[in-house]
């Protein structure tokens, strides 16, 4: 029986889109089947990598419109697969399934994985940030914590006392070659003399791009033909098109929305450009990278500065100041980067994210 695969329990609220999702798809396509039998869960069985997931891994949809709605089915799963371990990621539903923890089988092994820097987070989300911070101390229910970078993890340690021996850094994985391959499965998406910049991400506060319309506005009185193209959705979309018109942008500035292949428009495009006001580990920094494609981007609090500092094709902006942003990426489109680049030195900084090793990371915190 111990040489029998080890039945492994995904929880996520859905594949709707997003890095966390693109990670967890990533590991359920790379898990070495002979040692592991993924299962995945999901609160809704909705989402665009819907259609990623590997055909031999069993999808359970909890039909839960919240987090603790999902519980009942959650625990009720549990009990009929009975799996080596669960592995959730987000906070909300980590705490919920911690709360759950005594109900759930014993010996169950149950690793949880934290993508934001909690600290920075709660505030700008939470008008009562005290009783989520008290709710995270039960990070220490789990057997094992994967951060996602050095950030986070000091971050659970220093904010909200979770064991360092608990604690594990993993950073996400890039998969260079099937998004080199999906990169050219199309042609390029841009028009216009340029350069072409590009940002992708969820149209919400915590992702900068009010600071990126602020920014194109003066990059566009040195280099006049600069145009940005914005991948994804979400609740600002009115604010920010407001804000693209009374800055007189027009159509210098395009929404595409959310694409289920991202890689054309990072493989063409002159320079990526990233604005979060914090960042656990940036997806789409390391995509642009592996495609070759030079990276500006504001030093937030989170791992941005791990991804890009002595990275030959990144440049960290201190802060986010709308000028210092805007000089930035004037420098970047005049320095050519992308043939100036150090080709050794551009693979070791990717192959801290190659995907194998990361598989691996994530197959050990699983099964010790």
């Amino acid at each position: 029986m111990s040489d029998q695969p080890k039945r492994i329990l995904f929880v996520l609220p859905s594949l709707r889109g997003g890095g966390a999702e693109r990670v967890m798809v990533t590991l359920l396509r790379h898990f070495d089947r002979s040692r592991f039998e993924p299962h995945l869960a999901l609160l809704e069985k909705a989402g665009p990598f819907l259609e990623e997931v590997p055909k031999d891994v069993p999808v359970y949809d909890l039909e839960a419109s919240r987090v603790r709605y999902a519980l009942p089915g959650l625990l009720r799963l549990a009990w009929r697969t009975r799996p080596h371990a669960l592995l959730s990621t987000l906070g909300e539903l980590n705490l919920a399934i911690l709360l759950g923890r005594p109900l759930l089988p014993r010996g169950l092994r149950l690793v949880i994985r934290e993508v934001t820097p909690v600290s920075v987070r709660l505030p700008q989300q939470s008008r009562h940030p005290g009783p989520w911070r008290r709710l995270y101390r039960l990070y220490s229910r789990a057997d094992k914590v994967i951060c996602v970078s050095d950030f986070v993890l000091n971050d659970l340690a220093e904010g909200f006392g979770v064991p360092r021996e608990k604690m594990v850094r993993i950073y996400n994985p890039v998969d260079s070659v099937r998004v080199t391959q999906l990169a050219g499965a199309a042609a390029s998406p841009f028009f216009g003399a340029g350069p072409q910049l590009v940002a992708a991400g969820r149209l919400s506060k915590e992702k900068g791009f009010d600071l990126l319309l602020d920014a194109m506005s003066l990059v566009r009185q040195t280099l006049p033909h600069a145009q940005l193209t914005v991948l994804g959705d979400g609740p600002l979309r009115l604010d920010l098109e407001d804000q693209r018109a009374r800055l007189g942008l027009g159509q210098a500035v395009r929404w595409v929305g959310t694409q289920s292949n991202p890689y054309p428009f990072f493989r063409h495009a002159d320079l990526y450009v990233l604005t979060s006001r914090f960042e656990g580990l940036p997806n789409v920094v390391l995509e642009a990278l592996a495609l070759g494609t030079p990276v500006v981007a504001v030093d937030c609090p989170g791992g941005t500065r791990e991804v890009l500092a002595g990275c030959p094709l990144g440049r960290l902006v201190p802060q986010a100041d709308p000028q210092l942003l805007a000089d930035a990426i004037v420098k970047a489109c005049g320095s050519d980067l992308k043939k100036s680049a150090d080709a050794k030195r551009m693979e070791e900084v990717l192959n801290k994210f190659g995907v194998e090793q990361i598989v691996r990371a994530y197959e050990d915190s699983l099964l010790a």
